[in-house]
């Protein structure tokens, strides 16, 4: 099973960088011990994804000790099926758990399930090369849900999908999710993946999305 998270920790990284216009992630650590990827974000300039964490400890460990002792704020990203392992091992690095409730998901866009927007919201489709932008509008042109997914392959990478609080609990969620995955499909992809936040994880399950790995997210103590 680590080999397999690795392979979709790698398939879904290249799919997240370039759905955020980021750089290519890189090799990082001493035999594959995982990728880094610059982030560009106020307390998360930087963030390493561990790739053998369930494999190889030691690997994990090599890691958190260079994520602790980095210059620059820096995020370590853990995919693991023993997760009260990977946090012992953090917290023995001097790290702190900054999310600890995410999941690594995987679908067959193929069987997506479809869900139109109800009424009075429209869709907005914008397909730039391998990424497509799906915006729910409402009644005043607002934008009241939106998502991104980066087409890699025969892969399609789902990010930052959000719903404006003040249009939660209607659906929107859904049809933008439909949205995208029609618009993966058409652009050849057939393997959705996505990272799962904690408030996420029913909507994609709903959906069909597969629980695949945990994921824990952790960074250096902040300085109070």
């Amino acid at each position: 099973m680590a080999k397999i998270e690795s392979e979709l920790i790698r398939r879904w990284l290249g799919g997240w960088t370039l759905a955020r216009s980021l750089p290519e992630a890189e090799p990082v650590g001493t035999a594959g011990d995982g990728l880094r990827s610059e982030c560009h974000q106020p307390g998360r300039e930087v963030e390493v994804f561990a790739l053998r964490a369930d494999a190889e400890p030691e690997s994990l460990a090599r890691l958190a000790a260079a994520v602790a002792a980095a210059r620059q704020s820096t995020w370590l990203t853990v995919p693991t099926l023993h997760t009260d392992t990977v946090e012992a091992t953090l917290g023995a690095a001097g790290l702190e758990l900054l999310r600890r409730s995410e999941w690594l998901m995987t679908t067959d866009l193929t069987a997506h399930p479809q869900h139109a927007p109800a009424a009075p919201y429209e869709r907005e489709v914008r397909t730039d090369g391998p990424v497509t932008v799906v915006s729910l509008r409402g009644p005043a042109g607002e934008v009241a849900a939106r998502g991104t997914m980066a087409v890699v392959g025969g892969d399609a990478i789902a990010d930052r999908i959000e719903t404006d609080a003040a249009h939660r609990r209607r659906g929107l969620g859904r049809a933008v999710m439909s949205a995208l995955a029609e618009a993966a499909v058409s652009g050849g992809a057939r393997t959705g993946l996505l990272i799962a936040s904690e408030e996420g994880r029913l909507l994609y399950s709903s959906l069909g999305w597969r629980h695949e790995a945990d994921v824990v997210i952790a960074g250096r103590p902040a300085v109070s």
